[in-house]
Formats: C-alpha cells, structure tokens, sequence
C-alpha cells in the first residue's frame, strides 16, 4: 500500500460546478490541496505541467473528452493516478476507461 504524502494534492477536472464542489469540499475537509479545470483541455494542462498525487477526472467535458485527457496524460505522466468518475455507466465505458489507462472508474 502506498503511503499518503502530508498535503496530497488533487487536481478534480469536472465541469458541473456543484459536483466539482462537493467532491472538493469532502477532501478539503481531509486536508487536501485542490484544483479544479472546468474543461478537458485546462485540466490536461494543468496535470501536465503541475505536480498533482491524483486527478478525479470526469468523462464528459467540455473542449476535450476525458477519454482524450487521460490518453495524454498517461503519455506525458505515465505513473500519475487517475479516477475516472462519470455519470456515464455502461460496461463498455468502464472498459474503454480502465483499457486507456484510468486507475479506477467511478459512476456517480
């Protein structure tokens, strides 16, 4: 089991705000550092270019989609862990998540 660093940091890339927020305010409340992309191509900037321990990353955005994010992500941080948590929840959805490379996928 991996330890937890002091102050983990998340980067939630979600574009429903009040989903955004109360997933932020749970881990908030557990000590997490937070940042938040309210669309694909913000929030595969942002895990690309900042040190993040994790990205809660939603599958249907804006811009770009969190298929397309995590595809690029996994080529440029190959060994970052991504959650995938959609609303979207058929089978195929999950596999074609864990098959690009998300550690765990989530349905709301």
């Amino acid at each position: 089991m991996t330890a937890i660093p002091p102050n983990p940091s998340v980067l939630i890339i979600e574009d429903h705000r009040d989903i955004a927020d109360m997933v932020g305010s749970y881990l908030e409340g557990k000590g997490y550092q937070l940042d938040f992309a309210a669309d694909g191509v913000t929030g595969l900037h942002l895990a690309v270019v900042n040190h993040y321990d994790i990205v809660i990353l939603d599958l249907m955005l804006p811009d770009m989609d969190g298929f397309t994010v995590l595809e690029r992500v996994r080529r440029a941080r190959p060994r970052l862990p991504v959650i995938m948590v959609t609303a979207r929840g058929a089978e195929e959805d999950c596999v074609n998540g864990l098959r690009t490379g998300a550690d765990d996928y989530v349905v709301k």
